[in-house]
């Protein structure tokens, strides 16, 4: 829809420039914290099985995806920033670069790497492909915390692909029948606001 790559496109912009301290202050960070690149790139795939390159913050070592593509529990791999970043969800601010260039969206299905997307159902695959990918989505909000759920798990690489893709998938097909203008707003509000509750959460633990 015409409408909603507009709508992507300037609040893309306006996110960049608006969160551009941010994004310089994470970027210094890395640079201290860790030797590496700033940015994590990786393939995956997104509308009409177009593969493209995903941007993020690098919150691992460098070298850490040949160890394996999924995070589980207290991963060592990732960087004393990196887990901060993850956290907040900032390592995933890069993506805004993404939108403006018009391989993601703000929000739609979350892009998968080759190796996860040729485990969608023949029958899914397409309706799950047939709209830009997002930032955010209602699969994204709830499964926040992810890699914990994985860590309980005997084997965590058939956990995600037999217990948690299949429900994901379920999102995915839900959102492209079910996709508006408002109803991407309540998923990027309902997204902040899951972020917000995070700290809120940890400081009451603390207690």
């Amino acid at each position: 829809m015409l409408s909603k790559r507009i709508f992507d496109f300037f609040s893309a912009l306006a996110g960049i420039i608006a969160l551009a301290p941010l994004l310089a202050a994470a970027a210094l960070l890395l640079k201290l914290d860790s030797p590496g690149p700033v940015f994590f790139r990786q393939q995956r795939v997104g509308r009409h099985g177009k593969v493209f390159d995903i941007l993020k913050f690098r919150t691992m070592r460098t070298g850490a995806e040949a160890l394996g593509q999924l995070t589980v529990g207290s991963d060592p791999r990732v960087t004393r920033i990196g887990q901060w970043l993850r956290r907040y969800k900032i390592d995933e601010l890069p993506q805004l670069f993404n939108v403006l260039r018009g391989e993601m969206s703000l929000v739609g299905p979350r892009p998968e790497v080759p190796r996860y997307v040729a485990c969608y159902p023949e029958a899914l695959r397409a309706t799950v492909l047939s709209v830009p990918p997002g930032i955010t989505d209602r699969a994204s909000i709830e499964f926040r915390d992810e890699s914990a759920l994985l860590a309980g798990a005997a084997d965590p690489e058939r956990a995600y692909v037999e217990t948690i893709l299949p429900i994901k998938l379920d999102y995915y097909v839900r959102y492209v029948h079910e996709r508006s203008f408002a109803l991407d707003l309540k998923i990027i509000f309902m997204t902040l606001a899951a972020i917000w509750r995070r700290p809120q959460q940890q400081l009451s633990d603390a207690h």
